[in-house]
């Protein structure tokens, strides 16, 4: 990758290009990120950094995170990630990453933890539909019907949608693109919607496949 960043999801508005065309966009709090670590491939094997978002009191960072950020001489931060791009040599521990290294026009891949839903049922988890109400459909009207044959093959097959957890996962959204930046206040208004709640924290990355 060439470019990344992290960021925290505001919510989704809406903007109108200079035809008037209505655009749907998420509003994506961008930075500033500061660079913690950087990994070369003479001491790790390969070369990426470390990008750590988000201020926190250090009453809330264990000892061996407040000695890591001690060593590399910057404020604490309460997450933390890492990129592997194509030119680390670039940025040096202590630089500062601001939403102005995207620029409109961009296509990005957005990731970000999906809101969880709990144990959930396979109407709500894996859009099933229903039996009717009437007529004897009985306590069962939402339940996922046939598991499969008994004698043979006497399990059921790998697949089966079935109840269980639902959401929080880690979900990427692929070529999107940046409508707009807006460097001063650390914005990026990304077309479409993009994973998790509001205040989510998220990851934006130039895209992998171009559409």
């Amino acid at each position: 990758m060439e470019k990344g960043i992290i960021g925290k999801k505001i919510g989704m508005t809406q903007i109108f290009d200079e035809a008037g065309k209505v655009i749907p966009v998420t509003v994506v709090e961008a930075g500033p990120c500061v660079v913690v670590q950087k990994k070369t491939v003479d001491n790790d094997g390969y070369d990426a950094v470390q990008l750590g978002y988000g201020d926190i009191r250090a009453k809330r960072v264990n000892k061996p995170l407040q000695g890591h950020f001690k060593k590399a001489d910057v404020a604490m931060k309460r997450t933390l990630k890492e990129f592997r791009l194509n030119d680390c040599s670039a940025l040096n521990v202590g630089d500062i990453v601001k939403a102005d290294t995207f620029a409109a026009g961009d296509i990005v891949d957005v990731s970000g933890t999906s809101k969880g839903h709990g144990f959930s049922g396979t109407i709500k988890r894996h859009n099933g539909h229903r039996l009717k109400e009437t007529h004897g459909s009985g306590p069962v009207h939402r339940h996922a019907g046939s598991y499969g044959a008994c004698s043979d093959p006497s399990r059921i097959y790998k697949g089966k949608k079935m109840p269980g957890q639902y959401g929080n996962t880690k979900v990427t959204v692929q070529n999107l693109e940046v409508v707009k930046v807006d460097a001063e206040n650390n914005l990026i208004a990304i077309k479409g919607a993009i994973p998790g709640p509001k205040n989510g924290t998220v990851t934006i990355v130039d895209c992998v496949k171009k559409a």
